[in-house]
């Protein structure tokens, strides 16, 4: 537990574990606008799908021999 403890006054008292913050918040904002461009783009893939089997006959046709 003391080791934990110092370990935790190093890292507070070190200049690093700040940038090492602001890096953390960067990698944050970036998954969070790739989880939502991924959400994004899987709406319009099944928008798109949606409307192409709108435009599939209704019933299918048999080829007469």
């Amino acid at each position: 537990m003391k080791k934990l403890m110092t370990m935790t006054r190093q890292f507070r008292d070190d200049e690093n574990g700040a940038a090492m913050v602001e890096y953390t918040v960067l990698l944050g904002i970036i998954t969070a606008a790739t989880i939502a461009m991924i959400i994004l783009v899987g709406t319009w893939v099944t928008g798109q799908w949606t409307y192409l089997e709108g435009q599939l006959p209704a019933t299918p046709t048999t080829p007469t021999p």
